[in-house]
């Protein structure tokens, strides 16, 4: 049984993007915990109206204690987790040679972490906004319009619509 943790926004996550892969992974026998830009046993709250309690604020996330962590993506992704608590779990994640995933907005926190350098990924964009393409290319990304990539230990998927997929390409890394 592996120990899967789940990095999502006190407000704004996108709950589809949670609720799929962790359900996956759970229903496989998974140890599900969420960490958070919050304190631990505080709630965060998705965009769809799900809550999810905190098991640890992102300050205390020690990345050998599980075996992948996953970044969440939703509307509030970037305003709370695009910072320095989260690029040390991302790079600590990757020096450690543990699998790293994010889904919808969240690649982009992972490329400003400078972890997808010379790397295949995809993120989410709409036809009027595709700048997070550019900040996965502007932080050497090569961007694949795809629905999940893996390249190495990193698996990214470009929103809602890919959660399944996504938790099923996770699984196959435990």
């Amino acid at each position: 049984m592996a120990k899967v943790l789940f990095v999502l926004a006190k407000n704004g996550f996108k709950d589809i993007e949670f609720s799929n892969p962790s359900s996956i992974l759970k229903k496989a026998g998974h140890e599900i915990f969420v960490a958070s830009n919050a304190e631990i046993d505080e709630m965060a709250r998705g965009a769809e109206g799900m809550e999810i309690k905190i098991d640890y604020s992102l300050a205390k996330v020690k990345p050998e204690n599980f075996d992948i962590i996953v970044f969440i993506g939703g509307s509030g992704a970037l305003e709370n987790l695009d910072n320095e608590e989260s690029y040390r779990i991302i790079r600590a994640t990757v020096g450690l040679n543990k699998p790293l995933g994010a889904i919808c907005i969240a690649p982009v926190i992972l490329a400003k972490a400078g972890v997808l350098k010379n790397k295949k990924a995809t993120v989410w964009s709409s036809p009027t906004d595709k700048n997070p393409i550019e900040i996965l290319r502007s932080n050497g990304a090569d961007y694949q319009n795809q629905t999940v990539v893996v390249d190495g230990n990193i698996i990214t998927a470009n929103g809602p619509q890919a959660s399944e997929e996504f938790g099923k390409t996770l699984l196959e890394f435990l």
